[in-house]
């Protein structure tokens, strides 16, 4: 064995790493990086903040109501996904909304949970198995994250009411065009 064989394994290992990381990085992923981005806010809590009990399971479980703006050009529709990355079981889903009209800039509290939301928006499968809104429910502990995102495309994605929020987003890429969070907590005793 010659001695600048070592180095060629540790750059070889150190490149096959870099494509690894590379490989991970998901084509959404990237194009929301890329996107534009929309300005996603609740008059019910501000980012970062504590969501009120109204909109969680220890209450009436009503979802929030949500203003966007700095919906780009060219949009046909908007995604708005609310998801708990910090559920002991992985992502909980908690709203899958799509196909919502791109001149849509709000929707009020309580959004009724059924598949059509009036504009022709679809409702998705939530991970209670149910459509529309189900709110925070975590286990008693330490406080969760939840992040309400909203996609603009730049066509309808077709899609039967019901669709999970894996499907939606298969269907999604290539077809970003701007984007925005909005991130609440919530902790029950």
């Amino acid at each position: 064995m010659r001695r600048d064989q070592p180095n060629r394994v540790v750059a070889a290992v150190a490149l096959s790493g870099l494509a690894l990381t590379v490989s991970s990085f998901t084509p959404l992923e990237a194009q929301k990086n890329d996107a534009a981005q929309l300005q996603l806010t609740s008059s019910a809590f501000a980012e970062g903040t504590s969501i009120p009990a109204r909109y969680t399971c220890d209450d009436k479980n009503v979802s929030p109501p949500l203003k966007w703006n700095g919906v780009p050009p060219g949009a046909k529709s908007l995604v708005l996904i609310a998801d708990d990355p910090d559920a002991p079981a992985g992502t909980w889903v908690h709203w899958v909304l799509y196909d919502l009209p791109a001149s849509t800039t709000e929707l009020p509290e309580d959004l009724p949970a059924e598949q059509y939301v009036p504009g022709g928006a679809k409702q998705g499968l939530n991970d209670f198995k149910k459509p529309g809104y189900g709110g925070p429910c975590p286990p008693p502990g330490k406080a969760h994250r939840y992040l309400f995102k909203i996609y603009a495309l730049d066509e309808q994605l077709g899609l039967k009411p019901g669709a999970t929020k894996k499907i939606v987003e298969r269907a999604m890429e290539k077809h970003i065009l701007g984007n925005g969070q909005l991130l609440g907590t919530y902790k029950r005793k």
